[in-house]
């Protein structure tokens, strides 16, 4: 064969191979720019971390030890972070002392400005435990990535080996089965699987499988099943005979959906007492110690004060809480969880609004200012200029219930007016997480309500599509072609949400003149923007590509999946089964148990209020010689000192709102995996039962106990 003919042929074949390598898309050109793009559309967590790394990171340079340093670069690398390991082990340090050295001012500039000029040890001890804490927390927060990456990517696990099996069932290629796989999974897995790509586009790498068994490594000690199903799939290729062949693939299937399955048991029986331990510590251990505050704080009140409660009970044990559980959730494995198209939707718009915020905003404004009117009172000249006393009692208003009683019961002491201790500032107080709970349960109601409606008719449509798949494989095995098997499917499914599915889709086809493909994908138009499911995407992908090769691989590809889904959702069922209890038993603790429990405390904290009030103000004394009378050991509760009920029902309120947020998130990704918006719409529900809860029960304890308190005292004098 002459030069002249090995040009000839090159000119006869060039234009179709080059044609054929186009349809596979996956040439280095488009998936090193997809990857660039995919990249820099990433969450706003983790670019805002790598901001932070590469500005105060670079602050000064640290030699990480080589131990520490391979762990973190991994870490770095799995979350796709363009960091070094000495910016981020600086930015821990920075985060360190940047919260030391802000404490140290506060604390600086509340003695310079405090009359006693006493240095608060106290408020600085607290700083320098939340700055020790920070460090410790942004120092893990490179693992803490690499695992959320993982939970998320691992969620597409079982679609990845479902979409890579089922092309090749006919076409038994490996690299356009991964580049089949990556334009039609979710993210962050898709950009991985772009990734392998990416590494091969720029020499890393010699070939795709070579690129592809270097990814898997990553899953070594997190999911040995998805490299087992790969590794099947890759030996799948050197079967000889095509039974075998096949029989390969579906073993891979089986390898991922059985590990899925057992380590998801595992999990279930695991996770419950680590949960019931951090609702132990976490909550009820904290509010019972918040019982015991205003009498600490009446006996040692100069050294505590409402800001350490801020600090502790607002910053530190919720802090401490979301790590804890944050540390539970690195162990949950993947491979199973929601995967909702959410983007997809037609009303995602909606969901990414921040109209909704404005709105709540100003309905809640109110419940603001009336919860700051002891502040504004005790604060301002407002009193004053409008002639008014500072401190009204009820019987002046009206409110013969509780007599002479003062509403907001400012005190003077040596350091000013101190307070307020009334009853009526503890109520007016409750605004506080009234507003607060009911500007996110609006706000999150608004976004999601629509959305889940939708969700819903989704899953509905889901539970049925299985015996629908199989339908639609029966008749495009009868020879009927994808654009009149829709029409015959839907008068099949007379009564079911299906028939609408399938009913759209022959309009779209029908009326509309769309392919197959557009009827179902159109970003517009297509069926999936009101079906937003993954499950239906799937599915409906691999019908649309396997017809591309004939009616009967069609065909066997959906009967496939049909059995495929049915496994994956009697999988799913079991394993909410499984969680079921768990779940169950931490939404109740927080939406009741917890809820009430710091209700009662508010009361407890009222009432004790109230004795010590009523104690100074009567100036009571019992006693005989040669032991201490009832006066003396009054000197040792000093009521101006003690922090008010006022400032504690704040502090109670928004941490009830804080571990709820903690909780509601932890529950739903034990429960769904990474889910966005069951999580926004179950936080704002827990929210509204909780806290309304919290508040009810605060209110009526706090006025049946004070009202007791005040019968009781009033008898003894």
């Amino acid at each position: 064969m002459t030069s002249k003919d090995v040009r000839d042929i090159l000119k006869k074949h060039g234009a179709r191979i080059e044609e054929q390598i186009k349809e596979t898309n996956f040439d280095k050109t488009n998936y090193s720019r997809e990857y660039v793009q995919f990249k820099e559309e990433m969450s706003p967590e983790f670019s805002r971390y790598e901001k932070l790394c590469n500005s105060l990171g670079n602050f000064i340079r640290l030699k990480v030890a080589d131990k520490d340093k391979k762990k973190i670069e991994r870490d770095l690398e799995i979350a796709h972070l363009g960091v070094e390991a000495g910016q981020a082990l600086t930015l821990s340090i920075m985060a360190f002392l940047g919260v030391l050295f802000f404490g140290l001012l506060l604390s600086i500039a509340f003695t310079l400005l405090s009359e006693e000029g006493n240095f608060p040890y106290l408020f600085f001890f607290l700083i320098v435990v939340l700055s020790v804490f920070s460090f410790y927390f942004i120092q893990g927060y490179p693992s803490r990535l690499a695992a959320k990456w993982r939970l998320k990517a691992s969620s597409q696990m079982v679609p990845a080996i479902l979409y890579v099996v089922i092309y090749m069932r006919h076409t038994p290629n490996l690299e356009k089965a991964i580049s089949f796989a990556s334009q039609h999974l979710q993210y962050p897995l898709s950009l991985d699987f772009k990734k392998i790509f990416y590494d091969v586009s720029i020499g890393k790498f010699s070939t795709i499988k070579e690129s592809l068994d270097n990814y898997l490594t990553i899953w070594e000690d997190y999911s040995t099943e998805f490299i087992e199903a790969f590794h099947l799939i890759e030996s799948s290729l050197y079967e000889p005979d095509n039974s075998r062949r096949i029989s390969t693939l579906e073993k891979a299937l089986e390898v991922i959906l059985d590990g899925v399955y057992d380590k998801m048991l595992k999990f279930s029986h695991n996770v419950r007492s680590p949960l019931t331990n951090i609702y132990m510590l976490g909550v009820v251990l904290p509010t019972l110690g918040l019982a015991l505050l205003p009498l600490v704080s009446a006996m040692i009140g100069e050294y505590i004060k409402w800001i350490h409660v801020f600090i502790l009970f607002n910053l530190i044990i919720p802090f401490l809480v979301f790590y804890l559980t944050d540390k539970i959730l690195l162990l949950r494995p993947g491979g199973y969880g929601e995967a909702s198209l959410l983007e997809r939707n037609r009303l995602y718009p909606q969901y990414k609004s921040n109209k909704y915020y404005l709105t709540a905003f100003l309905i809640c404004l109110p419940f603001f200012i009336l919860g700051s009117l002891p502040l504004i009172f005790q604060y301002t000249a407002i009193p004053e200029m409008l002639d008014l006393q500072r401190d009204y009692t009820f019987s002046e208003i009206g409110w013969s219930f509780f007599g002479d009683e003062k509403i907001f019961d400012f005190k003077q002491s040596d350091s000013g007016i101190t307070g307020p201790f009334g009853i009526g500032a503890l109520f007016l107080s409750m605004f506080f997480p009234l507003g607060f709970a009911l500007f996110f349960s609006l706000v999150y109601k608004s976004k999601t309500h629509d959305l889940m409606v939708e969700r819903e008719k989704t899953h509905q449509l889901e539970s049925e599509f299985n015996n629908s798949l199989f339908l639609l494989g029966n008749r495009i095995g009868d020879g009927l072609p994808p654009e009149l098997v829709f029409g015959r499917v839907a008068n099949s499914s007379k009564g079911l949400i299906t028939e609408d599915f399938f009913r759209k889709v022959n309009y779209n086809i029908q009326q509309m003149g769309m392919g197959v493909e557009k009827a179902i994908f159109d970003p517009r138009n297509g069926v999936l923007v009101d079906y937003p499911s993954d499950l239906i995407a799937t599915s409906m992908r691999v019908l649309v590509e396997s017809a591309k090769k004939g009616l009967k691989i069609a065909a066997i590809s959906l009967m496939s999946i049909s059995t495929y889904v049915k496994n994956i959702q009697k999988i799913n069922y079991r394993l909410r089964d499984l969680l079921a209890e768990i779940v169950s038993d931490m939404k109740s603790n927080m939406t009741f148990l917890a809820p009430l429990l710091s209700g009662i405390v508010v009361g407890l904290a009222a009432m004790i209020t109230g004795i010590l009030n009523k104690l100074d103000l009567n100036e009571l004394s019992a006693g005989s010689g040669g032991v201490m009378n009832f006066a003396t050991i009054l000197t040792i509760f000093d009521l101006t000192n003690m922090i008010p009920p006022y400032y504690l029902q704040i502090s109670i309120g928004i941490y009830l709102i804080q571990i709820i947020f903690i909780l509601t998130g932890t529950l739903v990704t034990v429960d769904s995996g990474e889910d966005k918006l069951e999580k926004t719409n179950k936080t704002g529900i827990n929210l509204k039962k909780g806290v309304f809860l919290y508040l009810i029960a605060a209110f009526f304890s706090t006025l049946v106990l004070s009202f007791l308190t005040i019968v009781v005292m009033n008898n003894l004098v």
